[in-house]
């Protein structure tokens, strides 16, 4: 019982700091920086602090050539989930973006279903639909973001669910388990964190950034919504397992579509109340559901 209340905290935690991801992103690129820059300042800070969080805890971030491997391998999908945001969040509202991309339970729990034979009760089934329902509702209306292209925007965030479904399965399902969340984490950041700088070095460039006022962002994306909610995010996925974690997801859409009216002047409509209320009813089914079943 214990363990599985830590894993719901967990990933409650990881969907709010990342839902803080999109305010971050979106101030980055309007004061000038290309999403490679974003990207690579976002995963390059949040290595940073995972290292130096295990260096004072005592890590030793110790993993084997063979779990290397599969490591790689999914930070391809943790990449293609920030790249795709990032292009999704420059052509669509910020709120829609993260409500769309938080649909991936969908995907979490069809692959889970489909390939692992894991079996899926009604209650979180329904808890699915209900968000899907919540989440359309906020999507509805005028989406596009200055400047955008609104198909671009909704393709993107469609990737996002299916890279970012398949990255919470991969861990899962990849024998991973036995590695400590922050060397995990700490792995995907440094991989993403390469990746991005070689394809901005070869494209338009990364530049190094002096503004003061530009480092609290870089800071604020790469400290809270990346290190945070990622570790947060493995640990929470060990314990509760993928799919709970999935619909548990749901504060993601929630901050950003409040830091979305708040600071990038996004329409609040009664349909999307509608849809926060969905979603917030489909996190309460799952988690009295989980809690019930581990009491029985």
């Amino acid at each position: 019982m214990k363990n599985r209340l830590k894993g719901i905290s967990y990933a409650a935690l990881s969907s709010a700091t990342f839902g803080l991801a999109p305010f971050f992103t979106v101030s980055l690129l309007n004061a000038g920086l290309s999403p490679w820059e974003v990207l690579t300042y976002r995963w390059g800070t949040a290595s940073v602090a995972l290292a130096l969080f295990g260096f004072m805890a005592g890590l030793r971030f110790r993993v084997s050539g063979r779990n290397l491997g599969r490591i790689f391998l999914l930070s391809l999908l943790r990449a293609a989930t920030s790249l795709s945001l990032v292009i999704a969040y420059g052509n669509i509202a910020t709120g829609v973006a993260s409500t769309i991309h938080f649909m991936y339970p969908l995907a979490v729990a069809a692959t889970m279903g489909i390939f692992f034979r894991e079996r899926i009760p009604a209650k979180v089934i329904a808890a699915i639909a209900i968000s899907i329902v919540g989440a359309t509702m906020l999507s509805s209306g005028d989406i596009t973001a200055a400047g955008g292209n609104p198909t671009i925007g909704i393709v993107a965030s469609c990737i996002s669910v299916l890279s970012y479904g398949g990255y919470i399965v991969g861990v899962r399902k990849s024998g991973l388990d036995d590695i400590d969340s922050a060397t995990l984490t700490l792995c995907v950041m440094a991989f993403g964190a390469a990746m991005f700088f070689v394809a901005g070095w070869f494209t338009t460039g990364v530049r190094f950034v002096t503004d003061p006022h530009l480092w609290l962002y870089i800071l604020g994306i790469g400290i809270f919504a990346t290190a945070v909610s990622n570790m947060s995010l493995v640990k929470a996925i060990k314990r509760i397992g993928p799919t709970l974690t999935s619909i548990l997801g749901a504060m993601e859409p929630l901050t950003a579509v409040v830091l979305g009216i708040l600071f990038f002047g996004e329409r609040f409509t009664v349909t999307g109340a509608i849809g926060i209320v969905l979603v917030i009813a489909a996190v309460t089914i799952a988690v009295v559901h989980t809690t019930s079943e581990e009491k029985a």
